[in-house]
């Protein structure tokens, strides 16, 4: 296993069941342990349990072992128990919704970005799919909520350090667009369509499956 490595992936937003993503075997097998333990951060869904269940089933069909949602958002929250799944965990899975939202609820816990940090820095593979594949990159769009307001920059966890999007093609990746327009001129961004991923390692961006 090499240190630093990020699956972005796209996922299919209209998929309904079916096989897993070959990226997400392609993940699994470079973790390089049999039934890794997977720690699960849903905060971009607000730690919603039908999605979290949904996901954990196409997780662990993938190759993983236990598969454990950290607890992060609403009364259910605890940044002490969050902090000792992350530290037990072989990889990390951040799971799709509102790029935004998931944002804000790993800064409101104590602790929490720096402890993803220090996993990653010390090895562990994350993944994302769909928002937490933005929310693993270097940034997104806070949209204008009224008119006359402008969009704004996100930062992100930026383990990727890369700017993406995912599924977009149906609108002709208008909003990945619109955050490179928020970016310098000339800067990359990476449009990562539906059943498609990105693994990035050590600053090196390249297709999967």
């Amino acid at each position: 296993m090499r240190s630093g490595v990020v699956y972005l992936l796209a996922g299919d937003p209209y998929a309904r069941g079916g096989k897993p993503d070959p990226a997400l075997r392609a993940f699994f097998r470079e973790v390089g342990k049999s039934k890794p333990r997977v720690a699960y951060i849903g905060t971009a869904s607000g730690d919603d349990p039908e999605f979290f269940e949904a996901m954990r089933a196409l997780l662990q069909a993938g190759g993983a072992g236990g598969v454990d949602l950290v607890p992060l958002c609403g009364t259910a929250a605890d940044p002490v128990v969050a902090r000792r799944m992350l530290s037990q965990a072989d990889a990390v899975f951040v799971s799709g919704g509102d790029v935004a939202e998931g944002m804000e609820s790993l800064r409101a816990q104590d602790g929490i970005i720096a402890r993803l940090r220090e996993r990653f820095e010390a090895g562990v593979p994350f993944m994302g799919l769909s928002a937490g594949s933005i929310m693993l990159s270097r940034g997104w769009v806070r949209w204008a909520d009224a008119p006359g307001e402008q969009d704004t920059l996100i930062e992100c966890l930026g383990f990727a350090p890369v700017y993406c999007d995912v599924h977009g093609e149906a609108d002709g990746w208008d909003e990945l667009k619109a955050l490179l327009r928020l970016l310098p001129k000339d800067t990359v961004g990476y449009a990562i369509r539906v059943g498609a991923a990105l693994r990035v390692c050590e600053g090196i961006a390249e297709a999967v499956g």
